[in-house]
């Protein structure tokens, strides 16, 4: 019997970073692997402008997110974040292949990838749910923008060069008002990102919370604060202070004075597939070289 046939994935997306050399190569590698195996394969119609479709069918978001069991990412990061946000609503899985630097979701080895896709394909596999944020900017008490983070949303002074004034609330009670270069709310996924590198906590992706990291605050005794993931979090912009509003880095809003910006957790999760033997703790050990031997 064929592996195909004793996949549940029998239509898979591919989706890679675009202008790179090496994720061609390795995009048509893969396709041409699945496309043996009797796996219909569907490239991302960005991606497929940027390295050719080679007869494969090419395909939209919402036409991954209606025919696609699986999506797979070749990139980094930032290439999973933009991928994850598109097909959110569609509940595909996604699995990453790494060819960009850190790779916290893209836990897959270019050099495993055809062995860890062959284990894959025989269902030698963990899944593990993230949830995403719903980010909304209020205007008048109407909703000028909306959108959905799996790491984070950011508010920040943008092009300014002084700090900004806000103010914090959870389910309507007051935390702070923060004067700070600006604010960073993270799900677990990102609380290795951004917030980390602001002296955030690192959330194992099982905690429930939404963590709230202040960005050079001027007063020192501001401290990051975890809160609920059923809480509703307000971020007001006080006057005269304009502010930029950040999504997953890659989406932005310039917010006015007076906007109130509106996070709580999405209906949406993602769902991750892993290899075989991986490990979160193994993850962070890699790639914040915890345990490692000091150099002199």
């Amino acid at each position: 019997m064929s592996a195909a046939a004793t996949s549940e994935f029998r239509t898979i997306a591919l989706i890679g970073k675009y202008q790179s050399r090496e994720i061609a190569e390795s995009l048509r590698l893969l396709a041409t692997f699945l496309s043996q195996r009797g796996i219909e394969v569907l490239l991302e119609e960005d991606t497929a402008a940027a390295v050719g479709a080679n007869g494969y069918a090419v395909a939209g978001y919402e036409a991954i997110g209606t025919r696609a069991e699986l999506a797979i990412i070749l990139g980094g990061d930032g290439t999973m974040l933009n991928a994850a946000r598109h097909l959110a609503e569609f509940e595909v899985p996604l699995v990453g292949i790494n060819q960009g630097r850190l790779g916290f979701m893209t836990d897959i080895a270019l050099g495993a990838m055809i062995d860890s896709i062959t284990a894959l394909l025989e269902g030698k596999f963990s899944r593990e749910q993230r949830f995403l944020l719903n980010a909304e900017v209020l205007r008048d008490g109407e909703v000028a923008f909306q959108t959905l983070a799996l790491n984070d949303v950011v508010v920040n002074k943008g092009d300014i060069g002084r700090m900004i004034e806000l103010e914090v609330k959870v389910d309507g009670e007051l935390i702070h008002v923060l004067r700070a270069d600006g604010l960073i709310v993270s799900t677990p996924t990102g609380s290795t990102a951004y917030a980390l590198s602001a002296n955030g906590p690192i959330l194992h992706p099982s905690v429930p919370g939404i963590a709230i990291v202040p960005l050079c605050p001027h007063a020192l005794t501001n401290r990051p604060i975890t809160v609920s993931d059923n809480s509703v979090i307000d971020i007001a912009l006080l006057l005269p202070h304009d502010a930029r509003v950040h999504f997953d880095g890659q989406t932005r809003y310039d917010a006015r004075a007076g906007d109130v910006v509106r996070i709580a957790r999405s209906r949406y999760n993602l769902t991750l597939l892993h290899p075989p033997g991986y490990s979160y703790f193994a993850m962070l050990r890699e790639k914040l070289h915890w345990s490692s031997t000091p150099r002199h």
